[in-house]
């Protein structure tokens, strides 16, 4: 029997590893401009051969909709044509036309949709329709579903270039980048009497490069972390989405936030050929035997108020993305047996200029701490959100600032 799991666990993650490295292989390809045939051939090899998804068509619309991919489907079906009661399909479902071909041919059926317009229609289904187990294309639909959405948004964005419309483009590609950003961000944050927990983000542009998660392992151990990419815009927002992936796929066989953060600087270095780099803050925390480790790779240092003192988290390593090793990676751990206050953020914050020219001080972001620390986070990350928003005046802010606030209030948790 423990043979069998042990089997089975293995064939997950090496399908976990499979959707990975498939999603940030079709990031590069994206980020290196392939060409539309390069990106359907790429997207045809991750179905087909990768994840074992027996026969496909998409359908694209350019002026008309036409096919503009199709494999593993015989004579039977002819010339392939676009059938208007794909039109009547606005979210995924199993096909069951009462006109047409594709209900004989196709099990599901995936539409892409930009502000309720049609952009394309994926079937999907398999070559032996007599097997008994449970298809390819529903076993993996929800990530079929993911990278059909950005194989579809890059293909479009192609045609709006080629338009010479690069403003629609531009609004349509960051509406998209931020939904699935979105996305990304953890939507349920601890809220209860032992342990608290709230963000904020407030992007500089549609999108952009912060990032904080926050993961439960078990039910006394945490991983949290807090990041920031180099620039801004998609560009960010991508190689962000990359090392959230990177993250929950590792967090699945390794806690060790050394092995964590050593692959993170590896991935970062792949994707980028030192081209950007990130700064990170990642941390676990234990209520049982009431211990916060961490690791800071040349993130803003979090400040950390325990028992009316404040301290700095600096202890870790350089920045991820600059070197092929990290030449020091020091980890720390802090003890506490009384209620703290933790406060992430990214360097937006302290880099807002006010109509002066200056910036602001973490002697005040300390005193807000100070004054508030008897407030739930979510209050205590609003303190700070409206003291910048006055101290700027009339100045925007430069950059993305994300905020991640962790109190433990109550020892017995």
């Amino acid at each position: 029997m423990n043979e069998e799991r042990s089997k089975i666990l293995k064939l997950q993650k090496e399908v976990k590893d499979v959707k990975l490295n498939a999603l940030l292989e079709i990031t590069k390809a994206i980020n290196n401009n392939f060409s539309t045939p390069q990106l359907l051939e790429l997207y045809q090899d991750i179905l087909e051969n990768r994840l074992g998804v027996g026969k496909l068509v998409l359908f694209s619309f350019d002026e008309e909709w036409s096919c503009i991919l199709k494999y593993g489907i015989n004579d039977s079906l002819g010339n392939i044509q676009f059938e208007n009661e794909l039109l009547e399909i606005s979210e995924i479902e199993t096909i069951s036309f009462s006109k047409g071909n594709y209900s004989k041919s196709f099990e599901i059926v995936v539409p892409v949709f930009h502000k309720q317009i049609p952009l394309a229609y994926v079937l999907l289904g398999d070559v032996n329709e007599e097997k008994i187990e449970l298809s390819a294309a529903i076993k993996h639909l929800p990530y079929i579903q993911t990278l059909t959405n950005i194989i579809v948004v890059a293909i479009e964005n192609k045609k709006l270039f080629k338009q010479n419309i690069q403003r629609a483009q531009i609004n349509k590609e960051l509406e998209l980048a931020q939904n699935m950003q979105q996305l990304l961000f953890p939507h349920l944050l601890p809220d209860n009497p032992g342990l608290q927990v709230s963000a904020k983000y407030l992007p500089h542009q549609q999108v952009g490069g912060d990032y904080y998660d926050f993961i439960q392992l078990n039910n006394h151990e945490f991983v949290f972390c807090i990041a920031d990419v180099s620039g801004k815009g998609l560009a960010a927002a991508l190689l962000m989405s990359n090392i959230q992936a990177t993250l929950h796929s590792l967090l699945n066989y390794t806690h060790n936030l050394k092995d964590i953060v050593i692959e993170l600087n590896r991935r970062v270095l792949y994707n980028t050929n030192r081209e950007k780099f990130v700064s990170l803050f990642l941390a676990k925390l234990n209520t049982k035997s009431q211990q916060l480790t961490y690791i800071n790779a040349g993130h803003n240092a979090p400040l950390l108020l325990y028992e009316s003192k404040l301290i700095e988290l600096t202890k870790g390593c350089t920045l991820l993305g600059i070197t092929d090793t990290l030449p020091v990676t020091q980890e720390e751990t802090f003890n506490y047996a009384s209620e703290f206050l933790l406060l992430c953020y990214t360097d937006g914050l302290t880099d807002t200029l006010n109509d002066n020219g200056e910036t602001i001080s973490l002697d005040k972001i300390r005193d807000i701490l100070k004054t508030n620390t008897g407030n739930p986070t979510d209050l205590i990350n609003d303190a700070v959100i409206h003291y910048a928003e006055a101290f700027k005046g009339g100045q925007n802010f430069p950059d993305d600032i994300a905020l991640l606030s962790v109190k433990v209030t109550d020892m017995r948790f």
